[in-house]
């Protein structure tokens, strides 16, 4: 679960304009930031079944909203892509 610090943080860093929280981008960095927090779990608790199928619905959230930017807006999802380093 992410602290509201560092929430906040993450949505000022990602919104369009100053009244954005749900934008794709948004949403997409949110899901990253939980999603690496999972994976430093798992790298302890090996055997942590039942939070491991969360983590993968979350991945797959993820990739349903970088699908629908990618046929959307190209050029943001190509910028948020590059932001967050999610491909190589």
């Amino acid at each position: 679960m992410l602290c509201k610090e560092v929430k906040t943080k993450i949505v000022k860093d990602n919104q369009a304009h100053a009244q954005d929280s749900g934008s794709p981008e948004v949403q997409i960095a949110l899901i990253t930031e939980r999603i690496n927090g999972l994976i430093k779990h798992f790298a302890i608790h090996k055997q942590d079944h039942s939070s491991r199928s969360g983590l993968m619905k979350l991945v797959g959230q993820r990739k349903r909203l970088l699908g629908y930017l990618k046929k959307k807006e190209f050029n943001r999802y190509e910028k948020i892509i590059q932001k967050l380093g999610l491909r190589k």
